[in-house]
C-alpha cells in the first residue's frame, strides 16, 4: 500500500515501445561505452503523467536506474534528429549530475562538449580554444566517437 504522496515507481520502458528514443539511446550508448566503459549501457524509464490526459513522462536513467533531469518532449519522436537531439541533452544531464563530472570530454582541450548541428548531422562541438580567441571545432557525430578511438576517454 503506497502513502498518498509517495512517488509512483518507474518502470523499465520496453525496447519498441518508443523506437526513435530507441535508436538515438542507442547511438548515444556507443558514444557511453567509448568514454565510460565502466558505466553500463543507459535506460530509458517510464513514470505516469501528472495529469491522466498527458502522455506518460519517459526519462534517461544510468544503469542503476538513477536520473536527473526534464522527461523527454513527446514532440521529439516527430523524427529521429528531433529523438537524437533531446535524448542527447538528457544522458548529457544524466550523466553530468548524477557522476558531477563534464561529459563528453575532448581529448585535444579537455572540455566538456555539448551536442550541436553540424550541417544537419547532430555532433559533439567543444568550444576549443575560444577563451583565447581561438576557433570552436565540431569534434565528432553523436555516436561516432568509438571511431576516434581511445583518445576520447573521459579523465578520472
Amino acid at each position: 500500500m503506497c502513502a498518498l504522496f509517495d512517488p509512483p515507481e518507474p518502470r523499465h520502458v520496453a525496447p519498441g515501445e518508443y523506437p526513435l528514443w530507441d535508436q538515438a539511446l542507442a547511438l548515444l550508448n556507443r558514444d557511453v561505452a567509448v568514454t565510460l566503459p565502466h558505466l553500463g549501457p543507459l535506460q530509458l524509464l517510464a513514470l505516469p503523467p501528472y495529469d491522466a490526459d498527458e502522455p506518460e513522462n519517459v526519462y534517461v536513467a544510468l544503469a542503476n536506474g538513477e536520473w536527473h533531469g526534464n522527461h523527454l518532449d513527446p514532440n521529439s519522436q516527430d523524427g529521429l534528429g528531433f529523438a537524437l537531439a533531446s535524448v542527447a541533452d538528457a544522458v548529457q544531464e544524466t550523466v553530468i549530475e548524477r557522476l558531477w563530472q563534464a561529459w563528453p570530454l575532448c581529448p585535444e582541450h579537455g572540455l566538456g562538449m555539448h551536442p550541436s548541428d553540424a550541417e544537419g548531422q547532430l555532433s559533439w562541438w567543444c568550444a576549443g580554444e575560444r577563451l583565447h580567441r581561438g576557433p570552436a571545432h565540431i569534434h565528432a557525430a553523436v555516436g561516432a566517437l568509438d571511431a576516434l578511438g581511445n583518445s576520447i576517454r573521459t579523465r578520472s
